[in-house]
């Protein structure tokens, strides 16, 4: 079941002779519970595709539905009520905010959305994240592998659509690296979650069920590694 369809998405910053196409005609399709990675060198558009099919930047033309809804459809405020209800975006600098606990930085988006708190997946999740006994610690209280683990939580609060993970172990060593991407693939196999990671790791790009290459804001591969 076809659950993301990009068709025909351009970006452009800038204009006249100072046009440059972020991305340039870009489709494809992501099924539900699918994992993908998208790779490329830097500057290849990854980063723009991952904000514009989370909602945090508009596309110059073309589209994108999410369960066959158009994202870009709706204005302002519908699409920051899309971004906290569909979407869970971790980035690679974790973005927590210091001055909230562990607990308080997982569920700040169900509050900013005004809506309970559903405490038994909250438990679950800090089962699952390890960070059972630390809900009360600060951000810097945590190690970076803990931090990105709270803000793996913070994404799959919501019980989103779609996880959008950017660089996730970029700030990361080897042993936490794998870590969380083996806690992203839990949650992708456990919720069904369909689960898109940009990355520049080929090792964590071969555990995907598909890879997808982009160079200068184009798609030029798309290989299904796990059918």
């Amino acid at each position: 079941m076809e659950l993301l369809k990009v068709d025909h998405l351009t970006k452009i910053y800038g204009k006249g002779e100072n046009q440059v196409f972020a991305l340039n005609d870009v489709s494809f399709s992501v099924k539900k519970g699918e994992f993908v990675a998208i790779i490329g060198p830097s500057g290849s558009g990854k980063s723009t595709l991952l904000h514009i099919l989370g909602g945090v930047d508009r596309p110059t033309n073309g589209k994108v539905y999410l369960d066959g809804n158009d994202v870009y459809a709706q204005n302002e405020s519908q699409l920051a009520v899309f971004r906290r209800r569909q979407v869970g975006l971790i980035y690679q600098f974790y973005n927590l905010i210091p001055v909230l606990n562990v607990t308080e930085n997982m569920t700040l988006p169900v509050l900013m959305d005004g809506r309970p708190i559903n405490q038994e997946r909250l438990t679950e999740l800090l089962s699952i994240l390890s960070l059972n006994g630390r809900e009360g610690h600060l951000p810097n209280q945590l190690s970076g592998g803990q931090q990105q683990r709270v803000s793996i939580g913070r994404a799959l609060m919501n019980a989103p659509a779609v996880v959008l993970a950017d660089e996730p172990t970029g700030n990361l060593d080897s042993k936490n690296s794998q870590e969380i991407i083996s806690l992203l693939k839990f949650s992708n196999q456990k919720y069904n979650q369909t689960l898109i990671i940009i990355t520049h790791d080929e090792n964590i790009a071969l555990q995907a069920d598909r890879i997808i290459t982009i160079e200068d804001g184009k798609i030029t591969r798309d290989e299904v590694i796990r059918p």
